[in-house]
């Protein structure tokens, strides 16, 4: 049986894109690096093709994001694991580039590589030659006409993202103001990797036995959402890190606005909110297993946070159990 260095785990459920991934991988990966395909309660259309580095892995009903991802890791030999979502392209020898620099950094290490945004498809009239984006339904403005998919599935230049973080509430947000921060200027500087405060969750990379020793996906979080704040903290206050490598990068396709694209799982509000509360039982006033430093080290390691006031931090702190 063949020994790979790097398990891709992509958690799937009724993700239309699933196959271009799967090609993307196959077409972009350097190192001996399988996928392993976790299929959350529903077969995959178009089908996933056949390859000896591939494995799929069927849930008969949906267990959920978390679930199914903890389900493939299991089933994983290999010494990294990346999650990552079924709509994503990838640079040439992503995987080698991650390897390489993870060999560096050490093993209480959570990894992204730089992220941007993906352009799967235009919707095309074939009565006018109307072309629009992605992101609204298929109708076209011109002639009223229904369109058709037309695939590009191509990085869009210029929108990458480097840094995140969350809020008090908590509420993850982008960071792009973070890349003037003389840490980020000089660690980019020194070694080609950034840290962040946070994640955007369609993409990590740790070790297989961190991710079974810090609980990475936590099933009591819920079925799916704000994992890359509960990554992010699980690793930084567990003693490790979390960085960015920029020589690399992923794109990674957006719900888009139109209600064309929409979410595998659903979205009720009630829902969202307890795996909030979830967070903040767990990071703000309690501890987990393996934690060495409280929530306000990692507000305070990247200050000035926005959506953290200093009134924020002292109540923080005050609600803190851990010591």
């Amino acid at each position: 049986m063949k020994e790979y260095q790097l398990s891709i785990i992509l958690p799937a459920r009724n993700e239309e894109f699933l196959k271009q991934t799967i090609d993307d991988i196959l077409l972009h990966k350097e190192a001996d690096t399988e996928i392993i395909v976790g299929l959350d309660g529903a077969w995959a259309t178009p089908q996933i093709p056949q390859h000896p580095d591939v494995t799929v892995v069927f849930a008969g009903e949906s267990i959920g994001q978390r679930s199914i991802t903890r389900l493939c890791a299991g089933i994983s030999k290999a010494k990294y694991v990346i999650k990552v979502d079924a709509h994503c392209k990838f640079d040439q020898g992503f995987d080698r580039l991650l390897i390489e620099a993870f060999r560096k950094v050490g093993d209480n290490t959570v990894m992204v590589p730089i992220m941007k945004n993906l352009h799967v498809y235009d919707w095309k009239c074939h009565t006018c030659g109307k072309k629009v984006y992605q992101d609204v339904k298929p109708l076209c403005p011109k002639c009223a006409t229904p369109m058709q998919k037309k695939m590009v599935w191509e990085e869009r230049r210029g929108t990458r993202s480097f840094a995140y973080r969350f809020d008090s509430e908590p509420h993850f947000q982008y960071w792009n103001e973070y890349t003037k921060h003389p840490d980020y200027i000089k660690d980019l500087k020194e070694q080609s990797m950034t840290r962040t405060m946070s994640l955007q969750g369609s993409f990590f990379m740790c070790t297989r036995e961190r991710y079974f020793a810090l609980d990475v996906d936590d099933e009591s979080f819920g079925s799916w959402g704000n994992q890359g704040m509960s990554v992010a903290c699980k690793f930084w206050l567990s003693g490790g890190q979390v960085l960015v490598l920029h020589t690399t990068w992923y794109a990674h396709c957006f719900r888009t606005k139109g209600d064309v694209f929409g979410f595998p799982y659903p979205q009720d509000p009630r829902v969202v909110q307890t795996t909030k509360r979830k967070i903040k039982d767990l990071f703000y006033t309690k501890s987990f297993s393996g934690q060495i430093h409280p929530l306000s080290w990692l507000i305070e390691k990247f200050s000035p946070v926005p959506g953290w006031t200093e009134t924020d931090i002292i109540n923080l702190k005050k609600q803190e159990t851990f010591k």
